[in-house]
């Protein structure tokens, strides 16, 4: 988004002392937007209540450069009036050396970067879908609970590897995504922590491959992670796949089963303005015989600083039972300034 405001504060530079005497600048960013949500969760739920919603969206991001040359980078992102979603996200640029950041709530950590890498038009297939413990059988489900992640407070060490390749270390202490205040702590004290490594390639124009491994927490026990995609683009049309597994530990068994994932997709640029998409997602899951299934189109059009965009996401089967089902519909409309 274009910058609202820019203010140049010398708070900035305390806030850097430790790292360098020069002054910071702080720019604001934000942009407007409203969406109209229909089916949702249950596609027998029109119990919905008000389907109009508003986007709270600020970021406020500065830098400032080292004696020693390396620079410091920071971003607060907020997203909701609660807090909840909002990203704060400290980076060391090392140059050659690479970068080191520090991020916490929904910073992508390690393998979160590549959970889903398949072209979109708007938003991934198994965005919205999702079932609550009444609707469900098997409990809460989500349409990503296969997806490959970690813990959304931890750091990212990205490491350049010649001009075609770039390595990522991620680690996500206890794998929590509380926001911790300085001085505070927060989280379960698990028997573990969220780690990953993963690559990215880009061996040619157009084409991108990523391949990662990790693990993350659950409970006492650590569930192992593997995942590989590649995206092509030849003039307008981007195509895509990955698969994932995730093996989960024998003593998380029950509604927790391993799972192969595998992601499709198809994005074309009709103009310059216009984009459509098509996805599918689905999950083979241990030890039952249904599959989950999810499918998702997107459309996308933007004229000068106004973008409408739209989705709709269906899901069967959803956490291995036969009568689950989910559909998200989003429509929005959003302004950049």
């Amino acid at each position: 988004m274009d910058n609202l405001k820019k203010l140049g504060l010398s708070a900035l530079a305390g806030s850097l002392v430790a790292f360098s005497a020069n002054a910071g600048e702080l720019s604001v960013s934000g942009g407007a937007k409203i969406s109209y949500t229909g089916a949702q969760g249950n596609e027998d739920n029109s119990d919905t209540g008000n389907n109009f919603g508003m986007q709270r969206l600020v970021t406020m991001s500065g830098s400032g450069e080292l004696d020693n040359g390396m620079s410091v980078s920071l971003t607060h992102t907020f997203a909701t009036s609660a807090g909840d979603g909002s990203t704060s996200v400290i980076t060391l640029d090392m140059g050659s050396m690479g970068t080191l950041g520090y991020g916490q709530d929904s910073y992508q950590v390690g393998m979160s970067q590549i959970d889903d890498i398949v072209p979109t038009a708007e938003e991934e297939v198994s965005n919205g879908l999702s079932l609550n413990s009444t609707e469900s059988a098997t409990g809460a489900v989500n349409g990503n609970t296969y997806e490959v992640d970690l813990g959304g407070n931890g750091f990212n060490y990205t490491l350049p590897a010649g001009d075609m390749a770039t390595v990522v270390v991620g680690w996500a202490p206890r794998g929590v995504d509380n926001l911790n205040d300085d001085g505070g702590t927060g989280g379960t004290d698990g028997d573990g922590s969220d780690s990953s490594v993963h690559v990215v390639l880009t061996p040619m124009d157009g084409l991108k491959i990523v391949a990662g491994t990790g693990e993350r927490v659950n409970g006492n026990e650590m569930d192992d992670m593997e995942t590989f995609g590649a995206t092509y683009t030849y003039g307008p049309v981007s195509a895509g796949i990955q698969v994932s597994e995730i093996d989960y530990e024998a003593a998380n068994s029950g509604t927790a089963r391993d799972a192969d994932t595998t992601i499709m997709g198809i994005a074309f640029n009709v103009n310059e303005s216009l984009s459509i998409s098509y996805g599918e997602q689905e999950t083979d899951l241990a030890g039952v015989s249904v599959d989950q299934e999810l499918e998702g189109m997107s459309i996308a059009y933007s004229m000068g600083g106004i973008s409408l965009k739209a989705h709709n996401n269906e899901g069967k089967g959803m956490g291995g039972v036969a009568n689950n089902a989910s559909e998200h519909t989003e429509i929005s409309v959003s302004f950049a300034f």
